[in-house]
């Protein structure tokens, strides 16, 4: 099960980012957007990662800035 850490910086709250991406992911016709916005956003993140993170299928925590989670195989 792969643990993934998404980074803030100076610039960028990743934990108020994935609180937006979340709520949005809610309404089924903005999904794709979200998918894509967020795939964009952290390239390294594979959409099926993004999938579980948005859907809320898989917890996430706040560890200092950062988002930390682990996503189902």
């Amino acid at each position: 099960m792969p643990t993934y850490r998404l980074l803030s910086s100076e610039l960028v709250h990743t934990p108020g980012i994935i609180a937006w991406a979340i709520n949005a992911y809610a309404f089924e016709k903005d999904r794709p957007a979200f998918l894509t916005i967020m795939t964009k956003t952290f390239p390294t993140l594979p959409e099926t990662a993004v999938e579980q993170l948005l859907s809320e299928a898989v917890p996430y925590t706040v560890e200092d800035e950062d988002v930390v989670f682990t996503i189902e195989d």
